[in-house]
């Protein structure tokens, strides 16, 4: 079965819009928190990750309520509140109320990006869904590299208002793509819709996927550093040109990563892929805690591709295959809210550490994490997966 039809280019095309209104909004309301209400580093932390706790509030519930309501009603019908609450940042008039729209619109997020993945694991076939997931999180990695760039471009050359304009308009296309892509459902039976009527923690998460999904909080912790405050740090460095470009080349090494560890996921197994992955995002946190010039600054965001842009796709994929195909939702929900709760309590970790000894400690704080993230890995998932010689995840 072919991956690239036309229901999976649609739904990639509205991950991209979604993302891009993301990456830009994560990397540049810390400045934005700053220069209009005069936050401080640890407030313009938290209002970056806000956004993030927001969305686990709605993860679990969207993942267990997916399939009983319907797949393209959530996602349809989170695109719609999207744009609506996008034009609620018109409004804001002080640091408090940006911290409650940015909450909102986090509630929102979830609930989108845990329909997003699990309709596209839904269109792949399971022995190519490494090679599948990893050509559709391209569209979320051309988003970093261009999300990003946007708001440094729109800050230099108009403001802010600008800013949240062409975001409505980045949902307003997400809504029209997604209306005219054909999303699969799953038909539950009689037992498994009891089910739902529970509300037991394990109705909420995905046991199968909580290993992976729990390193993946570590690495999000240290990823939610590099997204909030990577402006921040380039500007006290004299290195905002480089800055421009860190996101590029991150996502220029996930692009050219794309062209095998799918697929080196597929045939081989997980640890295979997620051992050299999870060094590489250490070395790229090292090397920007070290970093003085543009050239250290970029080799960082290369080998950050690398790592992270590497761990994100296939640790998804794990959680994915892992599941049953009917608490899927469960599973994508599961883990987006562990790498949500890094992201979210990263940001603000990474602000209080910054006041407290600045930018080149923190990064280099974050790399201790993610190292000790390598252990924590193969104590959860790697040993077990070692010592399965049918470990490869199309043939679980």
């Amino acid at each position: 079965m072919k991956i690239w039809t036309k229901d999976f280019s649609f739904i990639s095309a509205t991950m991209f819009f979604v993302s891009m209104t993301f990456y830009l909004l994560m990397t540049m309301i810390p400045i934005y928190s700053m220069e209009s209400f005069n936050a401080s580093q640890g407030q313009a932390g938290l209002a970056a990750g806000i956004f993030i706790i927001g969305a686990l509030v709605s993860r679990p519930l969207t993942g267990r309520y997916m399939e009983v309501i319907g797949r393209r009603k959530i996602l349809l019908g989170s695109l719609i509140l999207f744009f609506l609450a996008i034009l609620l940042y018109f409004f804001v008039y002080d640091l408090n109320m940006l911290l409650v729209v940015r909450f909102v619109h986090g509630v929102i997020f979830g609930v989108a990006t845990t329909a997003i993945p699990t309709v596209i694991m839904g269109m792949i076939p399971r022995e190519r869904r490494g090679e599948g997931v990893g050509y559709f999180t391209l569209s979320g990695t051309m988003a970093s590299a261009i999300g990003p760039f946007l708001g440094l471009v729109i800050r230099e050359q108009a403001n802010f208002t600008t800013m949240f304009v062409v975001c409505a308009v980045f949902y307003v296309i997400s809504i029209i793509v997604t209306a005219f892509a054909d999303i699969p459902e799953v038909v539950m039976t009689k037992e498994q819709l009891e089910v739902v009527k529970g509300f037991r923690l394990q109705d909420f998460f995905e046991k199968t996927a909580m290993p992976v999904s729990i390193v993946m909080l570590f690495v999000g912790m240290a990823y939610a550093s590099i997204l909030a405050f990577i402006n921040s740090y380039a500007l006290s460095l004299s290195l905002m040109d480089a800055a421009a470009f860190f996101f590029v080349i991150y996502s220029a090494f996930i692009i050219i990563s794309r062209l095998f560890t799918g697929r080196l996921l597929d045939n081989r197994g997980d640890n295979i892929v997620m051992y050299p992955a999870l060094l590489s995002f250490v070395l790229s946190l090292v090397l920007i805690s070290k970093a003085g010039d543009s050239f250290t600054f970029l080799l960082a965001g290369a080998f950050a591709g690398l790592g992270f842009g590497t761990i994100m796709s296939c640790a998804q994929v794990i959680a994915a295959n892992n599941s049953p195909q009917h608490r899927m939702g469960i599973a994508t929900s599961t883990f987006f809210f562990c790498a949500d709760l890094g992201v979210g309590a990263g940001s603000f970790f990474a602000g209080e550490i910054v006041s407290m000894t600045g930018f080149r400690d923190m990064y280099m704080v974050m790399a201790i994490i993610v190292a000790l993230s390598i252990l924590l890995y193969y104590i959860l998932h790697g040993r077990k997966t070692a010592s399965d010689k049918h470990s490869a995840p199309g043939r679980r």
